[in-house]
């Protein structure tokens, strides 16, 4: 009889592997959720058909098929797999793969080497990439989590393309999941719910679903599928993908900004909970709405900029989680609040006019003169005080000799703007009507 998997000797059993290494694709249309990059039609598709593989930055979140996906590109390209992890790998481990690609190179036998996390090299280790993949020596595939504008310099990304794969989705997921209890012959001991907050709680990372799906194979038969709460009583809820010095941090704060920007506060909250719930700092949250408040509400309502410093104030005398109610509150008037940019604007607009003059001296007129020399030369003379005025406004110009009276600000129609546009058109035509008569 032949021996079972039960019957072998136990010093003679290989380590079981994981189950994300038992189903990790054999071919490149095996690879889920990546369609984009890999149908035949798609860049990295037709550079396998031409037998053309040039080097590349693969581009992504955890779990979505980096290693996999360079790894069946060597295989369908006919090339060596050098893989390095830049977490281990120093210059001189380097120069080793770029001997021993050069050896096959005089054979007929092209490399890929592929580095895993290559944001982690600094800039010397990557420019030593740069004469190889240039003579054709390797075909370099790099692995990133970080966004490869800020991680990886300007010499190394304009010899490589660089490829983004998505998170998986649900549909993909679901694939895997079907095909682990394929592999298995086992169907999860989930409910329907319960298998539909498990793809949620893998957030797109299909490693991290695979090896928890491994884990709930292993419990003793429950009798009955799991529902939602069971299965977080045996599974501990994976914290969001966020990182608050990275990529995710300008993500989710540009997002959060351009919701309160549109005017939505839903979705502005939605972004606010998701940086809060990733660890983010809330006076972070705290000194942007000062910004928001300024930037893009502005005059159009003038008690924003109050809301998002007592916010700040209220935070910082509660802590957390007492003190983020004040954070969502600035969000909520902020989103619902009237938006202008009138006074970004309108100083960009005097920046602009005050380098074009240069030092052009204010007019005498409203020119203070504490001694007698300065009242000799004129300084003051004829200033009007606009309080003791019929209208509170004299219609006196304030802008230097030389320099015609320009318009920066131009209020809007939002808001307490209204008011004012109002107000400067009435002073408008008494400063027209007392400059004619």
């Amino acid at each position: 009889m032949e021996p079972t998997e039960a019957t072998l000797p136990l010093f003679d059993e290989e380590p079981a592997r994981p189950l994300a290494d038992r189903l990790r694709p054999t071919q490149l249309d095996e690879v889920v959720g990546q369609d984009h990059l890999l149908a035949p039609d798609a860049p990295l598709g037709r550079m396998v058909a031409s037998q053309r593989l040039g080097s590349a930055i693969l581009w992504g979140p955890p779990g979505v098929g980096k290693t996999t996906i360079a790894r069946l590109l060597a295989d369908g390209s006919n090339l060596a797999f050098e893989p390095v992890s830049a977490t281990f790998t120093g210059v001189a481990d380097l120069r080793k793969v770029f001997a021993a690609a050069r050896s096959r190179r005089t054979i007929g036998q092209g490399t890929l080497l592929f580095v895993d996390e290559i944001h982690r090299f600094n800039r010397a280790q990557q420019d030593s990439f740069l004469p190889y993949v240039e003579d054709g020596t390797i075909t370099l595939v790099g692995a990133t989590t970080e966004n490869p504008s800020f991680e990886l310099n300007g010499a190394l990304l304009s010899r490589t393309q660089v490829l983004v794969l998505k998170r998986l989705d649900e549909a993909a997921l679901s694939t895997l999941l079907d095909r682990a209890e394929g592999l298995t012959g086992h169907r999860l001991p989930l409910a329907d719910d319960a298998r539909r907050a498990l793809i949620a709680m893998a957030d797109g990372d299909g490693r991290y679903l695979l090896n928890i799906a491994e884990q709930l194979q292993a419990l003793p038969d429950p009798g009955t599928p799991l529902d939602t709460a069971a299965l977080a009583h045996h599974i501990q809820q994976r914290a969001p993908l966020y990182d608050k010095a990275q990529e995710g941090h300008y993500n989710l704060i540009s997002a959060l900004h351009k919701s309160m920007r549109g005017s939505d506060p839903d979705a502005a909250l939605y972004w606010l909970a998701r940086m809060l719930d990733g660890g983010e700092d809330p006076l972070f949250v705290a000194r942007r709405l000062v910004r928001f408040a300024n930037e893009d509400i502005g005059i159009a309502d003038p008690h924003a900029i109050q809301q998002a410093l007592a916010a700040w104030d209220v935070y910082e005398r509660l802590g957390s989680p007492e003190g983020e109610l004040a954070i969502a509150q600035a969000v909520v008037y902020h989103a619902t609040a009237p938006k202008s940019i009138a006074v970004y604007r309108a100083l960009d607009a005097a920046h602009r006019a005050a380098r074009r003059t240069g030092s052009l001296m204010p007019p005498a007129h409203i020119l203070n003169a504490p001694t007698r020399l300065m009242k000799n030369l004129g300084y003051g003379k004829d200033y009007q005080y606009d309080p003791d005025t019929t209208d509170g406004f004299s219609g006196a110009d304030y802008f230097p000799d030389d320099m015609d009276h320009e318009t920066y600000y131009q209020p809007t129609r939002n808001g307490y703007e209204a008011q004012i546009s109002e107000r400067l058109r009435h002073w408008a035509a008494l400063r027209a009507r007392r400059r004619s008569g």
